[in-house]
């Protein structure tokens, strides 16, 4: 009886190998050398493919999550006007008679109240900071009527602040 060769995880299989030894032990050998520089190549380009279409995907993503910072100002705003009427008999004009600042919560947005009166008042945030790269919804009014856009800087106002 003749003695097979033993193969080791180092070892080639040729064709003349392959015939005397099992295939299953020449295919785990072949297979231990790793990753070619085309099957590399292949790998880097498929991930540069995704990474292109999420990045600008997520950006889009980020600013529209933004877009809520507006509305809690707003409604913040909203209460506080309601609050002093009660107390006075005339909205507030200022952000400071009503103990807010300028800034919405998280700084993505600038608060403004336009007009006040003993009837009603406007008020509006605008995009700032980060959030200046959403160049499709950029500003919020608010009156005491409730939520309205200005529809000259809003291309599509129920998309853009889900009102």
């Amino acid at each position: 009886m003749r003695k097979r060769p033993r193969v080791t995880g180092k070892a080639r299989c040729s064709k003349s190998k392959m015939r005397s030894l099992r295939q299953d032990v020449c295919q785990s050998s072949m297979a231990a050398r790793g990753f070619t520089l085309i099957e590399l190549l292949i790998v880097v380009v498929v991930v540069a493919v995704l990474a292109a279409i999420a990045v600008p995907s997520y950006r889009y993503f980020i600013l529209q999550s933004h877009r809520a910072d507006a509305k809690t100002a707003l409604a913040t705003l909203q209460l506080a006007q309601e609050k002093y009427r009660g107390n006075n008999l005339t909205y507030a004009t200022t952000l400071t008679a009503l103990g807010l600042t300028a800034a919405s919560p998280q700084g993505y947005y600038t608060i403004a109240i336009q007009s006040a009166s003993s009837s009603g008042y406007a008020a509006n945030a605008t995009v700032a900071g980060q959030q200046t790269a959403d160049t499709t919804c950029q500003k919020l009014a608010v009156t005491q009527a409730g939520f309205s856009t200005d529809s000259t800087k809003t291309s599509n106002p129920s998309d853009c602040w889900g009102l």
